[in-house]
């Protein structure tokens, strides 16, 4: 049962080396969602994943490397579109809870499509808005066995 959206962040600690504290967290949570069938992940997500990791004079991944990575997320996870009803819904999640519109385009994808989780970073821990619920998995106090 799919009941967790991966953000972007966690995908690419778990290839990012320069993170000693993330990386390995972050290869953790991907391969237990994908083992336990709990995990999904938004085509935003994989398309930040696959920028964040080959961007720059020294990326993260080769594109070759990125491309077959997003090969494997997808063959792995659940992916949801980006639909217009998505932009919409992202769109009122700025103007009423304060989202960056990107953030709130994700907060979109799991509210619309009843995912309700999300595991990133870069949302309040704990917190729950209109029935998604954040968790940033690089806490100390994380439990990954609760999740997966």
């Amino acid at each position: 049962m799919t009941e967790i959206l991966i953000d972007t962040n966690v995908l690419v600690y778990a290839f990012d080396l320069a993170e000693p504290q993330k990386h390995p967290r972050g290869l953790e949570v991907v391969h237990e969602l994908e083992l336990s069938n709990k995990g999904c992940l938004s085509v935003q997500c994989l398309s930040e994943f696959i920028k964040a990791t080959t961007r720059g004079a020294s990326p993260i991944l080769k594109i070759d490397e990125a491309l077959k990575q997003a090969e494997d997320f997808i063959e792995a996870f659940p992916v949801f579109l980006l639909t217009p009803t998505i932009v919409l819904e992202a769109i009122r999640g700025v103007r009423d809870h304060q989202f960056s519109f990107y953030d709130a385009q994700i907060w979109a994808c799991a509210r619309l499509n009843q995912i309700p989780v999300i595991f990133s970073e870069d949302f309040f821990d704990g917190r729950t808005i209109e029935g998604v619920r954040f968790v940033n998995p690089f806490t100390e106090t994380f439990e990954l066995e609760k999740w997966a």
